[in-house]
């Protein structure tokens, strides 16, 4: 009866045979080409994939810029009317721990920064971490509308033509954030940061059609999904999770 190689044989094998070859100049030679031949075609179909979504990127923002135009002019008086800038820029971080400045419709009080750490305690994010309140005093009425509606989020389509951001991808933390992350969670800044992601649209199963509750989705969690995302992505997933914001911002589901 013919003997039946199980797995861990044939790894052994395997090995034994890489030894016998590595033994000679020519195998060595043929190893070592290899191996490069190998680094070679990935680092260039990281390049590719790099390019083709840098090249999306650029096509959609501008179109979206140049669609939504007129209405983001709009938008920007009316948020004026309060007496304060239109936009708001915020210090966040990107890909590989670079610091950017991130575009907002202004959609709190000017002085929201300062007023920041008298309302900490009560923060309803338990990690600590991430910061969120029900009903926060420091946005304005408009503010609260384009929230809503996650319309504030717009003027980021800027950040992705200046190539700082990407229209899918894990949203891009403050500083101070960071400054508490773990190793493990520094891998959400392996990838250049996005306007809309997983937990944007409430996407926690993986369910092909399923839109859920950001609110519900605390940190480490965050941090799972942001991770799938990563080792996931493509360009049609990137397509989906695009689709997907719409019903996600018109239920009051989306933003961040």
């Amino acid at each position: 009866m013919a003997h039946k190689m199980n797995p861990d044989d044939s790894i052994a094998w395997r090995s034994a045979e890489q030894i016998l070859t590595a033994s000679t100049f020519w195998g060595r030679t043929r190893l070592r080409v290899y191996a490069w031949w190998r680094r070679a075609a990935w680092r260039l179909t990281t390049r590719l994939t790099r390019l083709v979504k840098r090249t999306i990127d650029l096509l959609l923002a501008t179109a979206l810029l140049a669609l939504l135009g007129p209405f983001l002019l709009g938008v920007a008086w009316f948020v004026r009317r309060d007496g304060g800038p239109a936009f708001f820029k915020q210090c966040r971080v990107g890909l590989k721990g670079r610091e950017f400045s991130m575009l907002k419709f202004r959609s709190m009080s000017i002085d929201a920064e300062s007023r920041l750490a008298e309302l900490q305690h009560l923060n309803e994010k338990q990690d600590g971490i991430t910061f969120k309140i029900k009903d926060d005093p420091r946005i304005t009425p408009i503010g609260r509308f384009i929230r809503k509606a996650s319309i504030d989020e717009l003027p980021q389509l800027l950040n992705v033509i200046k190539g700082e951001m990407s229209l899918v991808g894990p949203r891009p933390p403050l500083p101070c954030e960071v400054a508490h992350y773990s190793v493990a969670d520094r891998r959400r800044l392996l990838v250049k940061p996005g306007i809309t992601c997983l937990w944007q649209i409430g996407e926690r199963n993986g369910g092909l059609f399923e839109v859920g509750n950001r609110n519900a989705i605390d940190f480490p969690e965050q941090v799972a999904l942001d991770v799938r995302y990563i080792e996931n992505q493509s360009f049609i997933s990137d397509c989906w999770i695009l689709l997907k914001t719409i019903p996600a911002v018109l239920m009051g589901r989306g933003g961040a």
